[in-house]
């Protein structure tokens, strides 16, 4: 059915990594993803259940490390909560549908995209290609 919520891997299923940061909300080191210098166009889906994330329209290189964006395709599709750990302020991200942690969000986009700058680990996504050619600002 369309409107059915993807169903979430069992933690058990989940690679060490994948769980690691999904599960204990930890990150990836920087530079390491498999995504970072990704250009091909397509959607970011979640790694633990399938669920629809980020269009690799909204994709920009921010030089910090781990895979950019601009803005989720679906805002309902994520969660936004303060995450004080590591002596810092700040607003994690993750999946509506499974709960796995993203990454966190920040105000140092590029301003002319509306300033956001969503910073997602690799390892919680799955890219899932449509064809078309290759993005021109990853």
């Amino acid at each position: 059915m369309p409107n059915e919520k993807p169903k979430p891997k069992n933690d058990d299923e989940l690679p060490e990594e994948v769980f690691r940061v999904a599960r204990l909300g930890q990150t990836e080191r920087p530079f390491t993803g498999k995504y970072v210098n990704e250009k091909a166009m397509g959607i970011y889906l979640c790694a633990v259940c399938g669920h629809e994330l980020f269009s690799s329209e909204t994709k920009f290189d921010s030089n910090t490390g781990w895979p950019s964006f601009t803005e989720p395709a679906d805002p309902a599709k994520i969660k936004l909560e303060t995450d004080n750990s590591s002596g810092m302020k700040r607003t994690a991200v993750s999946c509506q549908n499974c709960g796995a942690h993203l990454g966190h969000v920040f105000d140092d986009g590029p301003q002319d995209r509306g300033g956001k700058r969503y910073c997602i680990n690799s390892v919680c996504l799955e890219l899932k290609e449509s064809g078309k050619g290759p993005t021109d600002d990853t």
